[in-house]
Parts: C-alpha cells; structure tokens; sequence
C-alpha cells in the first residue's frame, strides 16, 4: 500500500489556552498512542487536509517528529462542525512486523442487473473488519455488482481471499443484495371508508338492541 508522510511537531503544554494558540496558528494538535508511552505533538492543518481529504482509519502514516519516525493510524479525531475544521486527533503507533486488526472501506462499482430489471440495492456492510501486517493493509475491497441478479446477494466468503490479509467477518454475513421492491398498498377510496364506517354503524345499533 501507498506509505503517506506528515511532518510532526513536538508540544509539552497540554493545556486549552496552547492548544488554542497551536489551532490559530494553523496547526492541529494530536497525540500517539501505542507500545511506548504517548508522544504530545502537533500537525501542519494545511499539510494534514491537503494530503488525507477523508479521514481513514486504514491509512498508514510515517510521523517524523524531532528526527524520530512513527508509523501510525488514526483511531479518532474531533471536528469543530460549524468551521469544517479538525481540532485533535489521536494516532496509534503500530509495531512493523506485528500484524493488527483494522477495518477497510467496501466500495461497490457496476450497476446490478437486478436493479435494472426493478430491484433495490441494499448494502448491508459499509465496512469489512481485518487482520495483517501494517505494509499490506489494503485501500479498500472493490466489489462488481453488475452481475448480481435479483434475489441474489455477494456474502463475505465470496470475496476474494489473499494469504497477507485475513477477513475477521463471518463467512456467512452478507455484503451487498438486491431484494424485491415492495409495492405500496393502495389507500382505502372514499366509497370503501363509507362502506367500513355503515358497518361499524349497523355493528353499534345491534348491540344496543340486545
């Protein structure tokens, strides 16, 4: 997989008011957690968007701060909603020959026969859990639904398998399907309203009688 690199800039105050500083300046800050204990630093916000437009927990990143490299992901990180922009983040460091469980994007492409012929497309898995080396972590997994017919559906053990990457959901789960439309019942006309109401009407006055 493609390695990306983010240049990373030491902090030692941890505090709101720095903080703040570091964000007015252009700067997002974040921390690293993993084996050793966490390294406080900070990142270019320029660098970090212009590189990593969708935030991935897939992505493996090379973090030099002070001349010492960190592969890491990222596990979380805080957005301010109203401005669009990313006011933390938190990377774990992965250890190189170490394999680790993650999850990968599944993306469909084609357009399914059974669609075309009426269908509705139901994608039941938007992710797909994962164990391997961080150097083979994949993108993503592509899926062609063109062939998919209606009434069928493509299930984890469908997929193509490789020997570097292990998929961790059951073999029976199901992935994307295309299921029958359901038609609409048709409301009840004003004829067929007058016809329920007379009867209820006839219903009342019978017990009434009795």
């Amino acid at each position: 997989m493609e390695q990306n690199t983010l240049a990373g800039y030491e902090r030692n105050s941890f505090k709101k008011g720095p903080a703040g500083r570091l964000r007015r300046e252009g700067k997002i800050p974040a921390v690293i957690y993993g084996h050793n204990k966490p390294v406080h630093l900070s990142v270019s916000a320029t660098e970090f968007d212009s590189k990593f437009h969708i935030i991935s927990e897939n992505t493996l990143i090379t973090i030099t701060v002070d001349g010492k490299e960190y592969e890491v992901l990222v596990k979380d990180s805080q957005e301010n909603v109203i401005k669009g922009k990313i006011t933390h983040i938190d990377f774990f460091e992965v250890e190189r020959g170490k394999v680790l469980k993650t999850r990968i994007p599944v993306i469909l492409t084609g357009t399914s026969v059974g669609v075309k012929e009426g269908g509705l497309l139901e994608q039941h898995l938007h992710e797909i859990d994962i164990e391997c080396l961080p150097k083979d972590i994949p993108a993503n997994v592509v899926i062609d639904i063109t062939e998919l017919q209606l009434g069928e559906s493509i299930h984890i053990s469908d997929l193509k398998q490789s020997d570097e990457v292990k998929i961790l959901n059951s073999m029976d789960q199901s992935v994307v399907g295309v299921t029958t439309v359901k038609a609409e019942e048709e409301p009840e006309t004003d004829e067929e309203l007058e016809e329920g109401e007379e009867a209820e009407a006839d219903a009342e006055e019978t017990e009434t009688e009795e």
